[in-house]
């Protein structure tokens, strides 16, 4: 297998930050910041935690992936592969809030 980094290097000579990549790789730096984030609490904690930042930044970088990829590539594998962990991480943030809620008026099950 030959690999060829003068067709990488080119394409950087090219490159052209526009505002929807700078969308799209902030939203891509969210999204794979959420890990660091997750590894960081396990390591605290000495075992799995989902904290709720790993929610907010799944959201926010799900969010901002989904609009690159519908206003500024129009990519319908970009769409589809960010559109449903949208919904993931907004139902965990609903279910977390539901919890807090009923834990400060008494109500657990």
């Amino acid at each position: 297998m030959h690999f060829d980094l003068s067709h990488i290097l080119q394409s950087l000579q090219h490159f052209h930050l526009t505002t929807w990549k700078a969308i799209g790789f902030l939203g891509t730096l969210m999204f794979t910041g959420r890990w660091f984030v997750q590894l960081y609490y396990t390591r605290k904690y000495k075992r799995v935690v989902m904290p709720l930042s790993f929610w907010w930044m799944s959201v926010t970088g799900s969010a901002l992936l989904l609009a690159y990829f519908v206003f500024g590539k129009n990519d319908s594998v970009g769409i589809l592969s960010n559109f449903f962990p949208v919904f993931v991480s907004v139902y965990n943030l609903v279910v977390h809030m539901r919890h807090q809620k009923d834990s400060a008026t008494g109500d657990e099950v």
